[in-house]
């Protein structure tokens, strides 16, 4: 309730006749970046140039705000929504946009997403492409729409909400894996080489609650949305646009396993493999001190609460978005 009273004024975006007026109509838009993600880092100048030219186009002139350090960007956020910011705009992967969403959520002010880092499963999920300046023109066309978010409890971090998932288990140890120089230099191969590492040995099971039911699985994907890695599907029934998760729960120990469910992601057929569970739920308890992941940023191996938020955030979406 708290999250929708507050973002209830910031809806008005309508003409007389019900038209979306897009997103001209921000008065003082902000752009947060990250110098340093993916994409962005091979050529800053050149990346913003051509991200301040293709918003242009659009009627919109954000003020720019970079990030320094980790962890900070939700702080930027905050600081510009205090000064007036009516929108939000993020380029830089999904680890930034979840930084950003740290700031935003429950604020009512409007937030979108460009892509600028090495999956951009966000950006993809929403069907923006991951080229920056068929992604802005496509921005310009969206609505606002209020969403539901994940939100993540730990005993020792405390709460974080995120947009696309949660995962537990087997990608969260990739995650872990991932090598910061390697990722840098050659983007997803990165977390293929980290994936290859963890099938030399075997796959920790973890105790899970979902909806009042205890479960043993080796990974557990707790999803939003329907991308994953960027170039692939997992939880085929889930959207932003519903106020539940899809739960989707791998189980077994032996990693020749594992890589049988890749294959079956691969052909988007996996939810139908034996060992496979499907479930919707509004709660998660991992209940096992297992590694857990929120859009792709690792939080430790600690026992996490995931729940839903609903009308926490209002997104840029396109109309299309099911």
């Amino acid at each position: 309730m708290f999250c929708w009273t507050l973002g209830t004024k910031f809806l008005g975006l309508m003409d007389s006749a019900g038209y979306n007026l897009g997103i001209a109509t921000f008065r003082q838009p902000v752009l947060i970046y990250n110098p340093v993600a993916g994409k962005i880092r091979r050529n800053p100048e050149a990346i913003l140039q051509r991200t301040k030219a293709a918003l242009g186009r659009a009627g919109l002139v954000p003020r720019l705000l970079p990030t320094h350090a980790p962890r900070e960007a939700g702080n930027i956020a905050r600081q510009a929504i205090a000064e007036g910011a009516d929108l939000i705009l993020v380029l830089g992967g999904d680890g930034t946009i979840n930084e950003v969403l740290q700031g935003v959520a429950c604020s009512g002010v409007p937030m979108g997403v460009l892509p600028g880092g090495t999956a951009n499963c966000m950006a993809k999920e929403l069907g923006l492409s991951a080229n920056l300046e068929r992604a802005a023109e496509r921005l310009a066309k969206c609505e606002p729409v209020r969403i539901s978010l994940g939100r993540v409890t730990t005993d020792r971090a405390g709460s974080r909400f995120f947009l696309l998932m949660c995962g537990a288990g087997l990608d969260a140890s990739i995650v872990d894996e991932v090598h910061a120089g390697l990722k840098a230099a050659t983007g997803k191969f990165a977390y293929w080489v980290a994936g290859l590492s963890q099938f030399r040995r075997k796959v920790r099971p973890m105790l899970l609650e979902v909806g009042g039911i205890r479960r043993d699985c080796g990974f557990a994907l707790v999803s939003r949305g329907r991308n994953y890695g960027g170039d692939m599907e997992i939880a085929s029934g889930a959207s932003l646009r519903k106020d539940d998760f899809e739960v989707v729960l791998f189980g077994g120990s032996n990693p020749l396993r594992y890589a049988g469910y890749m294959l079956g992601v691969a052909a988007r057929s996996v939810q139908r493999l034996p060992g496979v569970t499907t479930m919707r739920a509004t709660s998660v308890h991992i209940l096992s001190a297992a590694p857990a992941q929120i859009d792709g940023e690792f939080l430790g191996s600690q026992p996490v609460k995931i729940e839903i938020v609903p009308g926490a955030l209002t997104l840029l979406m396109p109309a299309s978005y099911g």
